[in-house]
């Protein structure tokens, strides 16, 4: 927490400064009290007050607290109260042409001090503490919220680095055997950059842009492999106003293309369904499993993705047969 006192910390003790005069200034006048010697105490104990708040801010909390040396600072706290209390205490007793048989002495007048100084300081000083405290959490809070969107455009930034020099290969056998289909595959493997260029800093996409990239990746996918792989998509209810991390479809076909080696003759079948919560991807497998490392990374930085943008979970089964990964959809109340 930074202890420096800024504008609107003097702005603060101004304003309580003020009411505190003028509460002060009516028990004075209830109690018959000159005009002169309420003045006179008033500055004496403004001064004093201040000067106590400012020790402790720029001198004890900095050298001992944060220091944690903390029966010095008690000490020393306690020697400063009596001292300047003993100060305001003494000028305003000799103002108020008192007897001074009955100034306290000993203990008592230790005691007396602490007291008076405590009462003048809890207030100010507890309005200081909790505004310091609050910025001190703000300030926490965004550099919490800097350091997910440092996490998520890192994650983000983790694409395969063999998908354009894949693609690049099956476009250029295209163009000797099939110009038309080289041409629609230029425009899909176009359309998926412009999109990643346009997302590079989004969070979340709408889950109905993030399908249209599906479609433009599951073209490539299908024309690259021919018939290895076949993908149908469900949607089983309304799929405006609601959103998912970005890329995360296509994170989750590449898991599919990366992990399975379809054996001749037989497809891995891939159903992306959607429902009103989550995003399903349910493929089947082949006896043939891929190592390929970046299977893991992908799914991880998802699961991590989540972990940043809301409290829900990523749910994944696996079976013999086949494997399927739950996405939670995010809603745009949710959002905001």
């Amino acid at each position: 927490m930074n202890t420096k006192l800024n504008i609107s910390d003097f702005i603060i003790l101004g304003i309580y400064f003020c009411i505190s005069f003028i509460i002060q200034g009516i028990d004075y006048y209830d109690r018959g009290a000159l005009l002169r010697e309420y003045f006179f105490d008033f500055t004496i104990e403004l001064i004093c007050v201040c000067s106590l708040i400012l020790l402790f801010i720029y001198w004890l909390i900095p050298k001992f607290v944060m220091e944690k040396k903390y029966v010095l600072f008690f000490a020393l706290a306690i020697i400063l109260m009596v001292s300047i209390s003993a100060v305001d205490y003494t000028i305003g007793f000799w103002s108020g042409d008192n007897d001074w048989s009955k100034y306290p002495k000993g203990l008592s007048f230790v005691l007396l001090m602490i007291n008076i100084s405590s009462q003048q300081m809890a207030f100010p000083f507890a309005l200081l503490l909790t505004k310091k405290f609050y910025e001190g959490q703000n300030q926490y809070l965004k550099i919490e919220k800097q350091q997910k969107e440092n996490e998520l455009k890192l994650l983000r930034s983790q694409i395969d680095p063999h998908f354009l020099f894949n693609n690049l290969n099956t476009l250029d056998s295209l163009i000797d055997s099939n110009t038309d289909k080289a041409k629609e595959y230029i425009n899909r493997l176009s359309l998926i950059y412009r999109y990643l260029i346009k997302t590079k800093d989004a969070e979340v996409m709408e889950l109905s842009e993030e399908l249209q990239l599906a479609e433009n990746y599951m073209f490539l996918i299908k024309t690259r492999f021919q018939d290895d792989y076949d993908f149908k998509i469900d949607i089983q209810t309304s799929i405006q106003e609601k959103f998912i991390p970005t890329g995360a479809i296509q994170t989750l076909l590449e898991n599919v293309v990366k992990h399975n080696k379809p054996l001749s003759g037989k497809a891995i079948k891939t159903i992306i369904s959607i429902g009103e919560n989550e995003l399903n991807i349910c493929n089947t497998k082949s006896n043939i499993q891929s190592k390929n490392e970046s299977f893991g990374t992908g799914l991880e930085n998802l699961k991590t993705r989540y972990k940043l943008l809301s409290d829900k979970e990523v749910v994944i089964i696996n079976t013999e047969q086949e494997f399927k990964i739950s996405i939670p959809i995010i809603k745009l109340i949710e959002e905001s």
